[in-house]
């Protein structure tokens, strides 16, 4: 059998391990296709350290794939299905992939992004031209367990807000390593998460996402079964838990927003007693937002910090972050955490500086095919996720913003992130993205873009609305001086914003960008 699932279809084969839209599958199920997949791939010519594709939703074979790919040493990449043809393209070369599994509903995209080089071995998850039914290639496996189980990892693109995504792999934790690896690191973090034994996730998210994948994909290598929708309803997903009997589930502050503009009466009408830990990070959170939340939902509210090159490095829960609001806590004991100055000198308690981090067990960041951009993250062996924070005296983790979103009006620091914060919690505003604009005197002035809830329209007296309720939370200077508003905000599903696509307008012709 397949290492990792082996304890659950012993002890549990008959027990739903994953469910999406269009049915259940069983852990034994689950296992056997998973020995079947595997087997095929390895029938294609693929061999430990390889690279696949998968570009699909949320579905059932996806997590197959991830488990075959998981079970001989396959690197595996999970495509944002938002991309265009050029973009996954430009992945598909990147990366070296060598199999590419699509799904029915993007066979245009794949169809185009592999037209001239695409990768040799072409799957398709229904009906694609010029790829092989996936359903043919897993019959075309052997029956039994594949033979000498190595692990393989995902290569995770960041998202590209900044320009072309960059593949992101490990030193340590990578493809090749012996199996018995996950079997170590997937309860740990499950404990680590408070995650129950025997709980069940509900994927609400793009598994593509590093958060996502851990929160579901990770967790079922540690037993736990998965729940998954192609995208986010706020109701639908308080059914799903009452339903389900959902234990945990990875939400974004957006998904928060969206849950809590629920009347009352329907987040009412649902039992989520079951709940043990709601999950939030990817994203700033408003602290009102997450205040409600946790009068709502009570103290299963836990908040994380990490990134797709750093995964976790600070969880703080509901009662530590109602004693020190705004934190995301404290790191864990594995993670070394330096806040430095520009000069490399170490901050004080309480003052700003970039983030750098150093893991205990010597695991490290590298972006594949790019020793230059590894090495622009790395100084004295540690390395960044370019965040500006501060720690305070107990060393709790405090973020202000992104070092390439910082503003610098007359030559104070201003952090959009705590802007956006604020405006927010205002009725009006679905999204906002706070940045900066050119100024003759001060170098920028802080602008808001805001996307309007339906039933308010655009208009001067709300944009001084709006200004008038930063005012009454912050500092006069850090309001904006200006408002437009926009029909939607390019946002990810994972509530990251492409930020640049904002700003960048702003400054067309100038010879700077700060």
């Amino acid at each position: 059998m397949a290492r990792l699932l082996r304890p659950y279809a012993q002890a549990r084969p008959d027990e739903p391990a994953v469910v999406d839209e269009r049915g259940t599958t069983t852990w034994r199920e689950l296992e056997a296709r998973v020995d079947r997949l595997a087997g095929a791939l390895r029938g294609l010519g693929l061999t430990t350290g390889d690279v696949i594709a998968i570009h699909s939703g949320n579905r059932r074979e996806h997590v197959e794939i991830m488990a075959a790919a998981t079970h001989i040493g396959l690197r595996y990449v999970l495509v944002n299905w938002h991309w265009s043809a050029d973009e996954l393209a430009y992945v598909l070369a990147d990366s070296g992939a060598k199999a590419i599994f699509s799904e029915e509903r993007f066979a245009e995209i794949a169809v185009a992004a592999t037209a001239e080089a695409g990768p040799p071995a072409r799957i398709g998850l229904g009906e694609i031209p010029g790829f092989r039914p996936y359903e043919d290639v897993l019959a075309a496996g052997p029956d039994g367990e594949p033979e000498d189980q190595v692990l393989g990892w995902p290569m995770i693109y960041t998202s590209g807000t900044t320009g072309r995504p960059k593949g992101v792999s490990r030193k340590l934790v990578r493809a090749g390593a012996p199996i018995d690896t996950m079997a170590m690191v997937a309860p740990t973090y499950a404990q680590a998460l408070h995650i129950p034994e025997g709980g069940r996730s509900l994927l609400v998210g793009p598994v593509y996402h590093s958060a996502q994948w851990l929160f579901s994909y990770v967790l079922l290598c540690a037993g736990r079964s998965l729940v998954m929708r192609q995208g986010f309803d706020p109701e639908e997903t308080l059914r799903l838990v009452e339903r389900y009997r959902i234990t945990n589930t990875h939400l974004v502050p957006t998904q928060f927003v969206r849950l809590l503009r629920l009347d009352e009466q329907t987040r009412r009408a649902y039992d989520l007693s079951s709940l043990a830990a709601v999950w939030h990070g990817a994203a700033p959170c408003a602290p009102e937002v997450k205040h409600r939340m946790i009068e709502w939902l009570g103290p299963v509210v836990y908040e994380y910090y990490g990134s797709t090159e750093a995964s976790i490095n600070t969880v703080v829960t509901s009662e530590e972050w109602l004693a020190r609001p705004g934190t995301v806590g404290r790191p864990l004991p594995s993670v070394e955490t330096h806040v430095l100055r520009p000069d490399g000198t170490p901050s004080k308690p309480g003052e700003p500086g970039q983030l750098w981090f150093r893991y205990a067990s010597g695991d490290d960041v590298e972006y594949w095919g790019d020793p230059e951009k590894t090495a622009s993250i790395h100084r004295d062996g540690l390395f960044t996720t370019g965040d500006i924070g501060h720690l305070d005296e107990d060393g709790y983790l405090f973020l202000a913003d992104r070092v390439i979103d910082m503003i610098i009006s007359g030559g104070v620091n201003i952090y959009p992130a705590e802007i956006e914060g604020v405006l927010i919690t205002h009725p009006a505003v679905r999204d906002v993205a706070v940045f900066g604009v050119p100024d003759e005197e001060y170098g920028e002035q802080v602008k808001a873009a805001v996307e309007l809830e339906e039933g308010h329209a655009p208009s001067p007296a709300l944009a001084e609305e709006l200004i008038a309720h930063c005012r009454a939370s912050l500092a006069r200077y850090k309001a904006p001086r200006s408002v437009d508003f926009v029909d939607a905000l390019p946002r990810t599903p994972t509530g990251k914003l492409y930020k640049r696509l904002v700003r960048d307008p702003y400054w067309t012709g100038r010879d700077r960008r700060i």
